[in-house]
């Protein structure tokens, strides 16, 4: 992909080239995330909060086949009502863009078009992994992939609870990928602010995450960095209760041999249906943590 491949909205060309704080957004959060009309709520509440904190909010997407850097309210309606949308890794995008397709942006396509796009920071719910069952399945997400090679930095609540964490982290440090704990010395796991595992690195605040990301710019090195942002502790759901929520949901989803790019779509909503929709607020409110901290660390960076 070439820069001139990408649609770059006015309000983010313009503050890129002033050297402003420019935040990215994926978009498969809006269309194979959350149910209408919660997604378009939830996105349009980032983009305010990431304004509110001083930044500018860069929401990624592929529409008819043009690659999309910045999305205006129409877009972002025809995100979070069309039934039609690709879920696009990496991989996927020049399918989508050759055949003049819409499709919703993963961490790890969102990151490789960030990058080209020349915005360093990133913010998600949580990003993919390796999936229970990798043994016999080798379903490990590209996000893994695309941090060790692509310089940004993602800011998330961990890795989503779903997920193998003890394996996802140990492909995020073969990898090469820092993992960094705000102000937690575990790595958090989605929808509880608690994993048993212990994050690589502790930084305090945005300051020292944006002082981090400058050094390991100067160092040259290439890959991105994964900022683990514990959810708010009055939204999380502990991880000892929600753990059987995601054993009913995987049994669920093996009956219903649900595969590949259609497991996570359908664990969390499976998830937020056994929780009666305590998942979906948690899920809403560490996206919009996650939103405010990574708008105050590209905040940092330029300033």
């Amino acid at each position: 992909m070439n820069p001139a491949d990408l649609d770059i909205s006015l309000e983010v060309a313009k503050a890129l080239r002033a050297r402003r704080a420019v935040v990215a957004l994926e978009s498969t959060i809006i269309s194979h995330g959350m149910a209408y009309p919660a997604n378009l709520e939830t996105a349009l509440a980032v983009e305010q909060i990431i304004r509110d904190h001083g930044a500018v909010p860069a929401t990624i997407a592929v529409l008819h086949g043009r690659v999309k850097v910045g999305l205006s309210h129409e877009d972002l309606l025809t995100l979070a009502q069309a039934k039609d949308v690709l879920k696009l890794s990496t991989h996927d995008l020049p399918f989508c863009v050759s055949k003049g397709l819409n499709g919703a942006t993963t961490v790890a396509a969102t990151m490789r078009i960030a990058a080209l796009a020349g915005i360093r920071v990133f913010a998600t719910g949580g990003v993919g992994g390796v999936h229970r069952g990798w043994e016999s399945s080798l379903d490990i997400s590209a996000d893994l992939i695309e941090l060790g090679r692509t310089p940004v930095a993602v800011v998330a609540a961990g890795a989503k609870a779903i997920l193998d964490l003890p394996a996802t982290l140990e492909v995020l440090e073969t990898n090469m990928v820092p993992v960094i704990g705000v102000a937690t010395n575990e790595l958090p796991a989605f929808y509880s602010r608690s994993s048993g595992l212990k994050a690589p690195i502790r930084l305090e605040n945005a300051i020292e995450i944006a002082a981090f990301l400058l050094a390991q710019t100067r160092l040259g090195i290439k890959s991105g960095a994964l900022i683990a942002n514990p959810i708010p502790a009055s939204d999380e759901i502990p991880a000892s209760e929600i753990h059987g929520f995601i054993e009913q949901a995987l049994q669920d989803c093996a009956a219903h041999k649900i595969a590949a790019k259609g497991v996570t779509p359908f664990l969390l909503a499976r998830i937020a249906e056994l929780t009666q929709g305590r998942s979906l607020i948690a899920n809403i409110a560490l996206v919009k943590n996650n939103a405010r901290l990574a708008a105050e660390i590209a905040v940092a960076l330029v300033g």
